[in-house]
């Protein structure tokens, strides 16, 4: 009798252990964390050109571009548009803008990808802000595209600054 409860505790303790599997994942290669982010590159480059286009051309048409900061009196507030919205509001923009990732991390698992990346913006190249982007990206049809990305926006405490 006694080892038949030895025998059960040690079961019920080993059921758990034994009944757990490694999820099923593709964490992606390095060609994939490249793809995602010539996908972010040419997004910028649309950004940097004011090309309304070329920003749709990179994004699924159902995300969104969500910013959050803080105002100079200290109010803290979310912006958010979808991407029509947020491409249409280029030419708006006064000067030149330029924003540059730094040290970007790209996960990618299946047709899904995510990357936390530190950035800096500019316009005519005098700094403007800086903060956090996060992207989530999904590949369509071969192709990655930008689902959504939601930043942050300061101006202190920047790399370089």
């Amino acid at each position: 009798m006694k080892h038949a409860r030895l025998f059960a505790t040690a079961l019920f303790f080993a059921t758990p252990a034994a009944a757990q599997q490694a999820p099923a994942t593709d964490h992606g290669s390095k060609e994939d964390a490249a793809a995602v982010l010539a996908t972010i590159d040419t997004m910028f480059k649309a950004l940097a050109a004011k090309d309304a286009a070329g920003i749709i051309a990179v994004t699924v048409p159902e995300g969104r571009a969500t910013g959050t900061g803080v105002t100079d009196t200290g109010e803290h507030r979310v912006t958010s548009s979808d991407w029509a919205g947020f491409a249409a509001r280029l030419a708006k923009i006064p000067g030149k803008p330029v924003e540059r990732n730094i040290d970007p991390h790209v996960h990618v698992d299946g047709d899904i990808a995510m990357v936390w990346t530190p950035y800096v913006f500019t316009l005519d190249g005098k700094f403007s802000h800086c903060g956090i982007n996060h992207f989530d990206l999904i590949r369509v049809q071969g192709a990655w595209k930008v689902q959504n990305v939601t930043w942050t926006q300061r101006k202190t405490g920047c790399p370089g600054q």
